[in-house]
């Protein structure tokens, strides 16, 4: 079985990595190993939207994977986008090996609340075994519980679990 290599970005925080770090080997079954820091995603910047391309990101990713790790996961605090979204708070390859997540809109105070790092931490897990799911193949869930619901909103990433229906459980335990 192979490993979860956590790429910090840009706005990550060491605090942040290692508790996610130790929930995602839980989940996953896998060994999580946290990489060397990217100082810099400043290619993945698109002016006119003052945000930074998920698919950029994903792309630089690929590039950079090594053989020892099955799956990739980028953390940072940068705005992400899609071309056909306003805003992501993460991307991942669907049965692919990468994903990306941000921290930016998951933050309360991003949206004028004070700030709350437990909440914030919460739902950095929450989307990144959302985004890890979509790796191993996992689609959006119906279950309103379930973390593979689909969230546009932070409210709909705070009412659903940090883990898999019996459905998405079965399905991810087919794949691993």
């Amino acid at each position: 079985m192979g490993a979860i290599r956590l790429v910090p970005l840009p706005g990550s925080r060491d605090s942040d990595l290692q508790r996610l770090a130790d929930l995602l080997g839980e989940v996953f079954h896998r060994r999580v190993a946290i990489a060397k820091a990217w100082s810099r995603v400043d290619f993945a910047f698109d002016p006119g939207r003052d945000q930074y391309s998920s698919r950029a990101i994903l792309a630089a990713l690929l590039q950079r994977q090594d053989a020892e790790s099955e799956r990739v996961l980028a953390v940072t605090g940068v705005d992400l986008f899609m071309p056909v979204l306003t805003f992501v708070f993460g991307e991942a390859q669907l049965d692919g090996c990468a994903a990306v997540v941000s921290t930016c809109r998951l933050a309360p105070d991003f949206y004028g609340l004070p700030p709350d790092p437990e909440r914030l931490q919460e739902r950095l897990e929450k989307e990144a075994i959302h985004e890890l799911g979509h790796t191993y193949g996992l689609l959006h869930c119906p279950d309103d519980l379930c973390v593979m619901r689909s969230s546009t909103y932070v409210e709909e990433l705070d009412s659903k679990d940090v883990g898999f229906c019996v459905e998405c459980m079965a399905r991810f335990g087919a794949v691993r």
